[in-house]
Parts: C-alpha cells; sequence; structure tokens
C-alpha cells in the first residue's frame, strides 16, 4: 500500500516546533511515504478574534507567499524521492463563510491540497477553542449546561461546514471529525452520537468529500482513539468515502503518529 500523509503542519505553524521542512520530508522519506501534503493552519477569516491565549490558532496572513514560496522550492528540491503538496488547514467558523471564502479565493490557486476542520465552536456569543486544553472543555461544559450539549453542537458545526458555500477552492477534505473526543476520559459523553456522525458521512459522500483519518488522538493522553475512531471509518469505507491518513505531525517526529494502531 501506497504511504501518504494528508495533514502534516510546518515551522510556519504560530504553536508548533522550529523543526524545517527538510526535517519533515527527510523523515517521511525514510519512513517510506511516497506523498505528503504540509497544511498549515490557515489565517482565521477578518474580524474573528481568536480566543486561545497566545492569538496562535492560525498563520499570520503576511506570511502565506512566504510558505507557499517555501513549498515550491522543497518540490523542486525532493521532486525525485517524495511528492509534497501544498495545502493548507482551513477553519470552519460558523458565521465567517463569506471571509473564509475571501481568504481561500485568494490563496486557492496556489493549493494542492487541504482540510476544513472545526476548533472553534460559539454559545452565547462567546467563542472557545474546544481542543485548546482540558481547562477550556471544562468552561465550555459548564457554560453549555454538559458534555453532550458541547459535543451535540461541535457535529452540528462539522456538518455545517460540510454543506457550506466557501467557493471554487473550498477544501476537499474534512479533517477530525470525533476531535470533540480528544478529552473524552476526562469529560464522557453520555451518548455515542452515532446518528450524528452518520448524517455528516451522508452529506461527505453526496458532497464527494474526503476524510481525515487523524492519528494524533492516540497520542493524546485523554483521548487514546483516532479521530474517528475505527467503526466510523468503517462506515465511510462501506459508503464510498475516501480515506486519507493524516498523521497532524506539529514536530519532524510526530509523523506516522498511530498509523501502526489504524484498521
Amino acid at each position: 500500500m501506497v504511504k501518504v500523509d494528508g495533514h502534516v503542519h510546518t515551522p510556519f505553524c504560530p504553536h508548533g516546533s522550529t523543526d524545517s521542512f527538510e526535517m519533515y520530508v527527510e523523515r517521511a522519506i525514510a519512513l517510506d511515504y511516497r506523498a505528503i501534503t504540509f497544511t498549515e493552519h490557515a489565517p482565521l477569516p477578518e474580524g474573528f478574534v481568536d480566543t486561545t491565549p497566545d492569538q496562535d490558532s492560525g498563520m499570520d496572513p503576511s506570511r502565506l507567499s512566504e510558505y507557499f514560496d517555501a513549498l515550491d522550492i522543497l518540490k523542486e528540491k525532493y521532486k525525485d524521492k517524495i511528492i509534497i503538496l501544498s495545502g493548507l488547514e482551513v477553519d470552519y467558523i460558523d458565521g465567517f463563510e463569506k471571509e473564509t471564502a475571501e481568504i481561500l479565493t485568494t490563496y486557492g490557486p496556489r493549493m494542492d491540497d487541504s482540510i476544513l476542520s472545526v476548533h472553534f465552536l460559539q454559545h452565547r456569543g462567546k467563542w472557545d477553542c474546544l481542543d485548546f486544553s482540558p481547562d477550556v472543555f471544562g468552561s465550555m461544559v459548564d457554560d453549555y449546561g454538559s458534555v453532550d450539549a458541547v459535543y451535540a453542537r461541535y457535529y452540528e458545526t462539522v456538518l455545517k461546514s460540510t454543506r457550506a458555500d466557501l467557493g471554487v477552492y473550498k477544501p476537499k477534505r474534512i479533517g477530525h471529525i470525533t476531535l470533540v473526543k480528544k478529552f473524552q476520559k476526562l469529560f464522557p459523553a453520555s451518548q455515542s452520537f452515532s446518528d450524528e456522525v452518520s448524517l455528516i458521512l451522508q452529506e461527505m459522500a453526496g458532497r464527494d468529500l474526503e476524510l481525515d483519518y487523524n492519528g494524533a488522538g492516540f497520542v493524546k493522553p485523554h483521548c487514546g482513539e483516532s479521530y474517528p475512531p475505527p467503526e466510523v471509518i468503517k462506515q465511510a469505507r462501506a459508503m464510498g468515502i475516501k480515506i486519507v491518513y493524516g498523521s497532524d505531525a506539529h514536530t519532524a517526529d510526530g509523523l506516522d503518529q498511530g498509523r501502526a494502531l489504524m484498521k
């Protein structure tokens, strides 16, 4: 089976490591990957205020051209050893579709591949980055009234992301669709939300969207499973949805994480 990693971060990540592009690429080659997509966090849409302490969830817009230029050089340097694709991980933020589409319209022509993910949720006018920390997730549980209410809002927002009109450069792959389970050992839901996940998959299948099979959850101490777990992957495959492994690596050593545990 040809090894591909469709979700890799970079030294341009404001909350990642300083590992060079070459470190990522050389490790991918050593692990026998034939292709990788660099999907750095896109700038957050204009008018949206990042609620993380360092406001470092997305790239500085002024660095986007530099980012794509660096990838063009990398593609040429390694063209005989590995396929390198240029991409972004784009945040879907409910209510900011127009602003997100503007980013995609500007930089879409430079992207070979991309991911659409949900990290931020809104409740009564307050935005939270749900995967930032257990403390933030716990405060969301308090605000929403229950763990289940947070899960319900998350899956509702992921569903909206699949349906959103973000223009011709809308990402074709939906990122870590069960990210809400990152802290599940601390904050377990009382139900499976399988109906909500099934509806998301139905929308993806109908729109020919791909699914990010994300290994990062395996190395998160309060999660312990992939995003999404194998039973969801099995369901997606049965529906004809293309599955793309993603390490979601934020360091070169993070490449390949979780892959050996996946089915």
